[in-house]
């Protein structure tokens, strides 16, 4: 199965923070909030395309947020406004902002914070308190605190917020859903903590994608359904169906 790709322009990239760069195309995309797109900007080499979350919509453009740690997003970084990139998309099974109601509490790190920015400005039925946690102080969760009832910040060294984990405070029988990105060993113990307290949980998983459009298998996840391709069926699954291994 081969990608099919779109030719866009970019509209402006600029650098968040050291390490974190902000991508933006203009454009009228229809997307929903936990979805991605393959990002190329390159003929042969790297062979692969980046899989970079949505991170905002408005009604002009599109702005992925993305940290570089690698070849590929460090071609992205490069590129400045009128350059061409391929992009493929939107892909992916999102956050269904339908059934997701009352009270929710979004839970992220790092940059799992990326999609959760999208997804606070399309509830619009909804209470939500947005909880971020990083390893020192960012500024990636600055346009946040607008659309939300409440922003919690946690960074590991105290430079801001809660000293600690971004868990540390959160309770889930405070709310009817939880919205949960991030490092696995956060999100496992998200899934566990909602689980105890029977509040059902939606991850949306980080894993390594080849082609992802669902054909070559490589990011498969563990279900109590079987094996799921997080690029196709999620990469949002709801955390009861998911076998964790920490």
């Amino acid at each position: 199965m081969k990608e099919k790709y779109t030719v866009e322009k970019v509209y402006e990239n600029v650098k968040v923070e050291e390490g974190i760069y902000k991508l933006s195309i203009k454009g009228k995309f229809e997307v929903k909030p936990g979805q991605f797109y393959l990002l190329r900007a390159w003929d042969i080499e790297p062979t692969l395309s980046r899989p970079i979350s949505i991170h905002d919509v408005d009604d002009e453009k599109i702005s992925f947020l993305y940290s570089v740690v690698g070849r590929g997003t460090e071609i992205l970084s490069k590129l400045k406004n009128g350059d061409e990139i391929k992009i493929t998309g939107p892909l992916g099974n999102g956050f269904d902002s339908e059934i997701i109601s009352g009270k929710v509490a979004i839970i992220c790190g790092g940059i799992g914070t990326a999609p959760m920015l999208y997804l606070a400005k399309t509830l619009k039925n909804s209470t939500v308190d947005f909880y971020a946690g990083f390893r020192t102080e960012s500024t990636i969760v600055d346009n946040v605190e607008k659309y939300v009832n409440k922003l919690e910040l946690s960074t590991e060294d105290g430079s801001i917020g809660h000293k600690g984990y971004v868990t540390d405070n959160f309770k889930p029988e405070e709310y009817d859903y939880v919205l949960c990105c991030g490092p696995e060993i956060m999100m496992y113990k998200v899934v566990r903590m909602c689980e105890e307290k029977n509040v059902p949980v939606y991850i949306s998983m980080e894993k390594k994608m080849a082609c992802g459009i669902g054909a070559c298998l490589v990011c498969t996840c563990k279900t109590k359904s079987g094996r799921k391709r997080t690029c196709k069926e999620g990469p949002v699954f709801l955390g009861s169906e998911l076998i964790l291994n920490e």
